[in-house]
Formats: structure tokens, C-alpha cells, sequence
């Protein structure tokens, strides 16, 4: 984990190169600005996040890239036919064919493998409702750009009418009208044909890598597209310097709602339509996940059921959430529970909203938890990383909001709509008595935002914030009940929200 200190500017455990420890003293005087303000600073801060990405070094954009492809784990591996997949990709015959494609086109097999991997799960008929088809998920037209034939014939089909010719002495007189209608026939599709699909994906990464000057700029081709390509190198040399080396990477951390706006406004609507500028993480990770198959099985399907959906195994995990909060935390059935947890698993929420950017000011009026004239107090707390999880997300997305200056537009502080809550509670509010779609919040390590009324700008920096929380590995989150966000840090996150909630701790003294 990248940790940004006072003193010391770590990645994993590395210490960083000068030009980092220069980051960090610019950073400790941003901090200590901040602090001057009058908002809460944590000590332990993430390095190249939210504002930050704007002081971004080369040591910690290669420190977030790695993040961001260890992430794409659960993109990758939620999907029930993981497994299945990587067992097809690994395929003697499947393999062969990525080899000579290689060998032809100088890409690597493992690199064709991920992009089969991804595409198709190695299903040779695979067909997608959009259109593309095939192991490689190729549309028509740039199938036959890359030398697969698609041939149709066309057939005719017969049909037989009667037509009124005339009326003699009162009656119809009818006359049998043939007919025959032209329609298409599909009699050959190369996509269909892997030795084939393979070796024209493999010369259509070729192409572009010469085209684009760089691998990674021939994967992210793959997914949006030469024109998708053209301009957003276009916008990256604006952003960082004609001179600049380009990278996928580089591009895709380079610009934030309070820098580079041109950029960040083309990557976001790139990221509606159809996530292509997280492509080639993805594709990374999948190389990654596939050499695990192949050198170490056994850890690969320890990694199929970290993932799988608990709730449907057939079914895809909708959220990390579902498959971070396991049987391993706690549950906690009704208010006794509660009381026994105080001081312990779980601590009162920070009530100062404009020291912590956030407010539970809006909870009680949200829900009646317990007729316990005491239950306020227990709904009131969270684990120690929930709120050190809270505490940050407000202050980074105060410091973003503040860099983006927006007129007319004061910060206001998060809403806090939901902390703990218990089954019983949970169950009587639902009138259900079965189980819980959502428990998470039984285990004290979620909490829920309410967006209603945020202003705009305010909620396009924590949706960055957030976004950037979640690439890293750091959070979950999903949108449920219109506006209502439902977060939850990774259980791998957890130590380090933690040290944040007690640098939160520290501050209010």
C-alpha cells in the first residue's frame, strides 16, 4: 500500500526516490495549509489521489498502476465462468494458435490469450448482442479490414397469393400470384474460426502498435477504436507536454475534475459508454490471472470462490461489498449487541461537520431504529474503519471540491444517512422475515451516503474521489434507493482506515 507520511513517502517497501521525498514536502505544506483552515488532515494520506494526481511522480503513477490492474481482479474473476474460461484459453489447441500468431506478429501469446480471455471467455461461438462475434469479439467491418472472410448468399423464398383480377356477374374471379423475396444467407464467418480470429487480432495489435507507438495504445485500440485512440493522445499531449512519453497509464492519471478538464471530460464519457479506458488494466490483470492458472491451479480456484457471488454462485457479484463482508465478520443481531461492541469494534462517529467534511445530523429523521430510548447512541457508531474510511473520503473530496473553485457553490457536508444497523432492526424495517439482500450493515463496516441536494460540483468530486478509492483497491461502493451510496472499505484497506480514524482521533483533541 502507498502511504504518503510526514516524513516518509512509501511504496510497498520501497522508500521513494528523491523527487518523491520532494512530493511529500510539497504535500506536507498543502497539509499543513489545510490544517490551518480549520479542516481535519489525516497524517496517513494516499499518494496521486483526487488533487494530488496533479503533483504525480513517476515513481507513484507506476505505484497506482499496479493498484489499479490488481483491481480489475474482481471485474475479471465475479463472473461465474471464470474458471471455466481460463480452462478453455489454456486449451493445448487454443494455446497453439496464440503461439503462431506470435510467432508471426511478434505480440505476445499471453497478451492474445487475456484479450480471448476477456472477450469471449475463450468460446470459440461466442456472439454478442452488439454484434461483434467470435473468439476475439470482432465487429463485421473490422473483421474484414483484417482479412476474415464473411460471405452470404442469397437465397430466394416462394410465396403464393390470390389477387382479385375482377367481379363477373357479381362474383370474385382470383388468380394465383407467385412471388419470390430475396434474403441474406450466412455461409462462411471466419470469426467463428479461432486459428483464424486469432492471427487477425494478433496483426490488428500489430498495426496499431506501430500506428499508436505503444502496446498499450494498441490494447486500448482494441476496445474504443482508432478515432477514440487519436483523440485522447490528442488531449494527453495537451495536458502533459508535447514532449512527454505517452502511456495508457499516464493518460488515464493524468487528469481530474480541477486539472487537464478537457481530458477528464473525454475519459469520463469514454467510461459511460463502454469502460474502454480501463481496458488495458483489465487486460493486464488477465494475463496475470491466466499465469496463475497455468502455474498454480489450486490458487486460481481459491481465487474463484474468494469471488464468487455468496448470495447466487450462478450469478455474477453485483458489488465488491458481496464478496468482501463474509461469515468472518460480525454480525450483529439486535441493541445488546450493539452495547457489548462499544469501545471496542466499533466507536462513536465524529459529530463536528465542518472540522470533518460529513454529518449524521440527518439520521434520526431518516429512520426510528428502536423504541430503546438509548438506540440512538448505538446507531451512532461504526468499526474504527468505517469512519477512518469516511473521515478520508470527505477530506479528499473537500480538498478536490476547493481546487475546482466552482462559483456560487459552498461545500456542504457529506450526509450521512446509515452506520451500524442489526438484523432485527433491519428485518422490521423491511417487514420481511427472511433474510437480507444487504446485511453488510450488520458488520459495522459499511456506512451510507445520501447525495440528495449535494451540489453538483460537490458530487462530481466525491464520485472522482470514489472512483479513485475504488481502482486502488481501497473501497466498494454501490448506489441503491436512488440516491443513496452504500460504502464499505476493502478488508485489506482496514488497517490503514483504521490509522486514519486515530489520526482523526489526535485532530479533535
Amino acid at each position: 500500500m502507498d502511504v504518503l507520511r510526514y516524513d516518509h513517502c512509501y511504496t510497498g517497501e520501497k522508500v521513494m526516490s528523491r523527487g518523491c521525498i520532494v512530493a511529500a514536502n510539497v504535500a506536507l505544506f498543502c497539509l499543513l495549509a489545510f490544517a490551518r483552515s480549520g479542516y481535519f488532515s489525516p497524517a496517513h494520506r494516499l499518494s496521486g489521489v483526487g488533487v494530488s494526481r496533479s503533483e504525480i511522480t513517476p515513481d507513484v503513477l507506476a505505484a497506482r498502476t499496479g493498484r489499479m490492474i490488481e483491481s480489475q481482479t474482481f471485474a475479471i474473476m465475479r463472473d461465474p465462468v471464470a474458471l471455466a474460461g481460463a480452462q478453455r484459453i489454456c486449451s493445448p489447441r487454443l494455446q497453439q494458435a496464440f503461439q503462431r500468431a506470435s510467432v508471426e506478429t511478434g505480440v505476445p501469446a499471453s497478451l492474445l490469450s487475456a484479450i480471448a480471455y476477456l472477450e469471449s471467455w475463450g468460446d470459440a461461438r461466442a456472439e454478442s448482442p452488439a454484434g461483434p462475434k467470435g473468439i476475439m469479439q470482432f465487429a463485421e467491418a473490422t473483421a474484414r479490414a483484417n482479412g476474415l472472410r464473411i460471405v452470404y448468399a442469397t437465397h430466394y423464398k416462394t410465396t403464393r397469393a390470390k389477387r382479385l383480377v375482377k367481379k363477373t356477374k357479381g362474383k370474385p374471379v382470383y388468380k394465383t400470384v407467385v412471388s419470390r423475396t430475396a434474403y441474406q444467407v450466412k455461409v462462411r464467418d471466419d470469426r467463428f474460426l479461432p486459428d483464424r480470429a486469432v492471427i487477425a487480432a494478433a496483426r490488428y495489435l500489430a498495426r496499431m502498435e506501430d500506428k499508436f507507438g505503444g502496446r498499450d495504445w494498441a490494447v486500448f485500440a482494441y476496445h474504443c477504436g482508432e478515432g477514440c485512440v487519436m483523440e485522447l493522445q490528442g488531449l494527453a499531449r495537451e495536458a502533459l507536454g508535447q514532449n512527454a512519453e505517452l502511456t495508457v497509464a499516464g493518460m488515464f492519471f493524468a487528469a481530474s475534475p480541477a486539472s487537464h478538464r478537457e481530458l477528464y471530460e473525454a475519459l469520463q464519457r469514454h467510461m459511460q459508454r463502454d469502460w474502454s479506458p480501463t481496458y488495458w488494466f483489465r487486460v493486464k490483470r488477465a494475463e496475470q490471472l491466466l499465469h496463475l492458472y497455468q502455474t498454480e491451479p489450486g490458487e486460481f480456484r481459491k481465487l474463484v470462490e474468494q469471488y464468487r457471488n455468496p448470495q447466487n454462485p450462478e450469478r455474477r457479484a453485483n458489488d465488491r461489498l458481496v464478496v468482501w463482508m463474509r461469515s468472518e465478520d460480525v454480525l450483529y443481531q439486535n441493541c445488546d449487541d450493539l452495547r457489548r461492541a462499544t469501545g471496542t469494534q466499533l466507536v462513536p462517529v465524529f459529530q463536528n461537520p465542518e472540522f470533518f467534511g460529513f454529518s449524521v445530523a440527518g439520521m434520526n429523521s431518516r429512520r426510528v431504529f428502536s423504541s430503546d430510548p438509548d438506540a440512538r447512541d448505538l446507531y451512532l457508531q461504526a468499526s474504527p474503519a468505517a469512519i477512518g474510511t469516511l473521515s478520508y473520503i470527505a477530506f479528499e473530496t473537500r480538498r478536490l471540491f476547493d481546487a475546482m473553485k466552482p462559483k456560487g457553490e459552498p461545500f456542504v457536508p457529506l450526509n450521512v444517512a446509515e452506520l451500524v444497523n442489526t438484523k432485527d432492526a433491519l428485518l422490521s424495517a423491511s417487514g420481511r422475515a427472511g433474510g437480507l439482500d444487504l446485511p453488510q450493515h450488520c458488520t459495522g463496516q459499511v456506512f451510507d451516503l445520501d447525495l440528495a441536494g449535494m451540489p453538483r460540483a460537490e458530487r462530481e468530486a466525491l464520485s472522482f474521489v470514489l472512483d479513485e478509492l475504488g481502482w486502488d483497491g481501497y473501497l466498494g461502493f454501490i448506489q441503491t434507493n436512488g440516491d443513496t451510496l452504500h460504502i464499505g472499505c476493502s478488508p485489506s484497506a482496514r488497517d490503514f482506515f483504521a490509522q486514519v480514524f486515530q489520526d482523526a482521533v489526535e485532530a479533535e483533541k
